[in-house]
């Protein structure tokens, strides 16, 4: 018998923490999940990655259906029941959830609902309804996340002033939405709002949306968002938000400046780790100033025994990396020889066009002066987007200038966030442009455009015809 209550114990249920403690029961280790929310799933399931998509499904189809009509079928104006609307992503949800608690009960993961912090070196203390429970443990895997970065200043008592997870909620359709913050998760929402009736103004800080991909992949949604949404103001700041009975008025600096009023006001700005929130000092466990949490390869903290994975340890906070990590720590808590070494993480923003890169990016080969070639194929050239009546945007391969293995991707159009993951898996495989380019893909697919990118890269492309240097 071990002197422990657990061989394992998982604080946080989200992607990352629901993966390692199913991981660690299959490879025979006796495991607790601690979860402070009623259902598994965490962020992502619950109140991000999944509820979003099911209403930017929606907003999908309502844009479709629109677009339709100078073809010569018109659908009418949508109907938006938004109590229907609300049911259909809850649904989505609860079936998500419902999976996962089946399988944990499955194998015999003893979940535990409640607050959890470390209490010591091996225990951990959960405030439940029930009161206060003690558990031991002899590994401990932190998969606590981060939660919606809140700006100061701002009058957050008010109901009309939302973070994402209070957007998903669907209250109400505002007239006019103010979306501060141009990143992933404020476009997302944009997109959803703009297509169930709100007219959308995007505020952002930097010279351009999307910070962190490179700018020719964000102008093809830039030139379609800028012709149906109100306003973008770019390089521009919300210096405060006034509450009046009538809506929020915000007040603008910088690039654009003065004052309006909205029915509503989400805040979008990035995320912050819960890495503070748990009292790791009392397990001797070292977290930084802004709330991360450092790990080696094999996702150990500075105590030997305690992992950390997925937002809590930095960049990039997205569910598929966390879930990689969780098997990791799991592995390696159960005694295998495990490490964490991806070659490259694919990032994806579910607009309409959908935007996904992986690997280098331009803007950083440039900045490191790496020496690399670019084989880039538009859609306007695909007979499956032609067909789509969805020409905008291209595919762009990276390739190092020496060996021509693909060091980088990026995509947009529709369905890029599915397409991308080719790309990710060539970068995995080392694979030359040639291995991409001579891969038969099937015609007419909007995939195509990936072996075709490497084509222009090789000069053997014939789908485009591009003038030979002299």
């Amino acid at each position: 018998m071990s002197e422990f209550d657990y061989d394992v114990l998982v604080l946080g249920a989200g992607p990352g923490g629901y993966t390692a403690a199913f991981r660690a029961a299959d490879l025979g280790q006796k495991v607790a999940l601690v979860e402070r929310y009623p259902d598994l799933g965490g962020v992502c399931l619950n109140v991000g990655c999944i509820p979003s998509k099911a209403l930017l499904h929606t907003a999908s189809i309502i844009d479709e259906a629109a677009a339709m009509e100078q073809h010569g079928v018109s659908f009418g104006e949508p109907f938006i029941d938004i109590d229907k609307l609300r049911i259909f992503k809850e649904g989505v949800v609860g079936k998500l959830t419902g999976g996962l608690a089946g399988m944990a009960k499955q194998r015999k993961v003893e979940v535990i609902q409640g607050v959890g912090s470390f209490a010591g070196p091996n225990e951990v203390t959960v405030e439940t309804e029930g009161g206060t429970r003690s558990l031991s443990f002899s590994n401990a895997i932190i998969a606590v996340g981060s939660q919606s970065m809140e700006l100061g200043g701002m009058p957050w008592g008010d109901p009309r002033l939302m973070d994402s997870t209070d957007a998903l909620e669907l209250e109400e359709v505002p007239l006019r939405l103010l979306v501060v913050g141009g990143g992933i998760i404020g476009l997302e929402m944009a997109c959803v709002y703009q297509a169930l009736g709100s007219s959308v103004t995007v505020v952002e800080l930097t010279p351009g949306l999307m910070p962190g991909s490179d700018p020719d992949l964000v102008k093809p949604l830039q030139r379609r968002i800028t012709k149906k949404y109100e306003a973008i103001h770019l390089e521009t700041r919300v210096k405060q938000i006034d509450v009046d009975d009538k809506g929020l008025v915000a007040h603008f600096e910088g690039k654009h400046s003065g004052k309006e009023m909205f029915d509503r006001v989400l805040v979008a700005v990035g995320r912050t780790p819960n890495g503070s929130k748990i009292n790791a000092e009392s397990a001797g466990v070292e977290v930084g100033d802004r709330g991360f949490i450092s790990v080696d390869a094999q996702m150990r903290t500075n105590v030997p025994h305690i992992f950390a994975i997925g937002d809590v340890v930095g960049q990039p906070m997205l569910a598929h990396k966390a879930t990689h990590e969780g098997k990791v720590a799991a592995e390696v808590c159960a005694g295998h020889k495990s490490a964490f070494d991806a070659r490259a993480i694919p990032s994806v923003a579910y607009t309409d066009p959908e935007i996904a890169w992986v690997g280098v990016t331009e803007a950083e080969a440039k900045k490191a002066g790496l020496e690399y070639g670019v084989g880039k194929f538009p859609m306007a050239a695909s007979g499956r987007a032609i067909g789509n009546d969805r020409t905008e945007g291209f595919t762009k391969l990276l390739f190092d200038a020496s060996s021509n293995r693909i060091i980088g991707a990026g995509i947009t159009c529709p369905n890029a966030g599915d397409l991308i993951s080719e790309c990710a898996l060539a970068i995995e495989m080392g694979a030359e442009a040639g291995d991409i380019g001579m891969t038969i893909h099937p015609h007419p697919t909007l995939s195509e455009s990936v072996a075709m990118a490497a084509e222009v890269f090789e000069g053997t492309v014939t789908d485009l015809y591009i003038p030979k240097k002299k």
